[in-house]
């Protein structure tokens, strides 16, 4: 089949910023579409952060149509590449007053509040990107609130042109965040007076990006079949769940995948010894080691509980927090490395100090990341929702069994007694007892031994996903191209 021509349009991709999963998708699906052949490229905003990477500025600047008059920016290059030999460019929209800054979306004292701007320039900027390069894309793929203007322009100040006849594939990688702002910032959004785009945004007086993006894109996907399936429902839609009813089987999901040459015992020079499902052994070397690290008493026969997350409500972390003194008398060990509310940091540190079996690291720290995925036996995932989740794909990876909430993407990636353990309720209680009957197999060597290997043996990575997403792409294109043959022979 032909290739095809795919821009992504992103406000972050690791390694040159990352905030959450979005930026790891960022990093990871171009690559792999790449590796198929693809020609991808992707555009995003050239942050401080940023900065450390290596680019090279392009020639000339980037005019960009913004309200009654033309922003300019500068454009750099880098890439983004594989160990595999896959290449993509990276084009970073180079504008200080807009982008160079101490944060992504804020800083310590809160979300920016010109974002509504920072990222209208980003949607435009990518589509006058494609003109400054002479590069007609089949299909641009935007990632949450931030690019959501692409698609609406696309349909609307880019109808007639070329690059009109782009698909537009829309993934939303967590609800929660729509891009709201007040009417009056119509202006700062750089688009003229619409009442079709006006109505596309605005929601109860106020405007919404995300509302807007699914309302225009071509196709609407996330990050998980479950998780497509619960944003359709006024549990998890979040307001919105009646526009994306609305657009029916346009809706997918498509499951994220993980980086297998950064997440791989066999080969991860983080850890203490290296380990394959064939051979545990390196693992063990590698929960002595991280009970020696972490202070915890250095038993092989007591089991150990990992814990990596963002200590937020979303989280479930608060479970565990209700629960703590129960978990405890378990005789488990407890290892947690988070931050975010500062009240659960607070109790995890008290924990951490007055008790034997728990351990807390405040803070994110990449190594003792891997480490705890290596060295735990057993791995909390408590969220309340949870649009995909990696970390219980890092741990399958590791033989670290996950004990999980049965909601998004975590219900679709962890088999039930098979290679983790789920419960369903919201509650403390669910979530003891669920430990428990973790702890009650692990006490039954040959049965645990079997469901690590069966967990070890999946497969999690992009290239699946990649082949998904191409299929995506095929569709989005037809659908777009049927579309615009109506619509001209109407005209006609």
């Amino acid at each position: 089949m032909p290739r095809l021509k795919i821009l992504f349009s992103l406000p972050e991709c690791f390694p040159f910023a990352k905030t959450g999963g979005l930026g790891d998708v960022g990093g990871a699906l171009p690559i792999a579409l790449a590796a198929r052949g693809h020609d991808v490229r992707v555009v995003m905003p050239r942050y401080r952060v940023t900065r450390k990477f290596e680019s090279k500025p392009l020639a000339g600047p980037l005019g960009i149509p913004y309200g009654p008059g033309t922003l300019w920016t500068g454009v750099r290059r880098g890439q983004l590449s594989s160990k595999r030999g896959a290449v993509v460019p990276v084009y970073f929209l180079d504008h200080d007053g807009l982008y160079d800054r101490e944060g992504v979306y804020g800083d310590a004292r809160g979300g920016y509040g010109d974002n509504t701007e920072r990222y209208s320039v980003l949607s435009r900027g990518s589509i006058e990107l494609c003109r400054y390069l002479g590069f007609e894309p089949d299909v641009i793929h935007v990632h949450d609130w931030p690019t959501c203007l692409v698609p609406v322009l696309l349909d609307t100040v880019e109808q007639g042109t070329a690059l009109a006849r782009a698909a537009s594939v829309l993934t939303i990688h967590n609800m929660g965040y729509q891009g709201w702002s007040s009417r009056d910032s119509y202006s700062e959004m750089g688009l003229p007076f619409s009442p079709e785009i006006l109505g596309a945004l605005d929601l109860n007086g106020q405007l919404n990006l995300l509302k807007a993006g699914i309302l225009h894109s071509t196709i609407v996907s996330t990050v998980s079949p479950n998780y497509a399936r619960e944003i359709q429902t006024k549990e998890g839609g979040e307001g919105l769940d009646a526009f994306l009813r609305m657009r029916g089987g346009d809706v997918m999901g498509v499951l994220n995948g993980i980086d297998e040459e950064a997440w791989n015992p066999e080969v991860d020079p983080h850890i203490a010894a290296n380990f394959s499902a064939e051979d545990l052994s390196g693992k063990a070397v590698c929960k002595a080691a991280l009970q020696r690290e972490m202070g915890l008493p250095e038993r092989p026969d007591v089991p150990v509980i990992g814990l990596i997350s963002r200590l937020v409500g979303q989280k479930g972390v608060d479970l565990v927090v209700d629960a703590l003194y129960q978990l405890m008398a378990t005789g488990a060990q407890f290892v947690f490395l988070g931050s975010g509310d500062k009240s659960i940091e607070e109790v995890f540190q008290r924990a951490s100090l007055s008790t034997p079996n728990v351990r807390a690291f405040i803070g994110m720290n990449e190594g003792l990341a891997h480490r705890i995925e290596a060295g735990a036996d057993l791995f909390l995932m408590p969220s309340r929702y949870e649009p995909c989740g990696l970390n219980q794909l890092y741990s399958q990876r590791y033989g670290t069994l996950p004990i999980v909430r049965a909601v998004g993407g975590l219900e679709d990636t962890v088999d039930n007694g098979s290679t983790g353990f789920k419960f369903h309720e919201l509650s403390s209680e669910a979530l003891v007892g669920t430990v428990r009957w973790a702890l009650e197999t692990y006490a039954e060597p040959a049965l645990f031994r079997s469901m690590q290997y069966r967990a070890m043996q999946k497969q999690s990575g992009w290239s699946h996903a990649a082949q998904q997403y191409e299929a995506l792409y095929r569709f989005a294109v037809r659908k777009r191209r049927r579309a615009l043959g109506q619509v001209r022979a109407v005209r006609l």
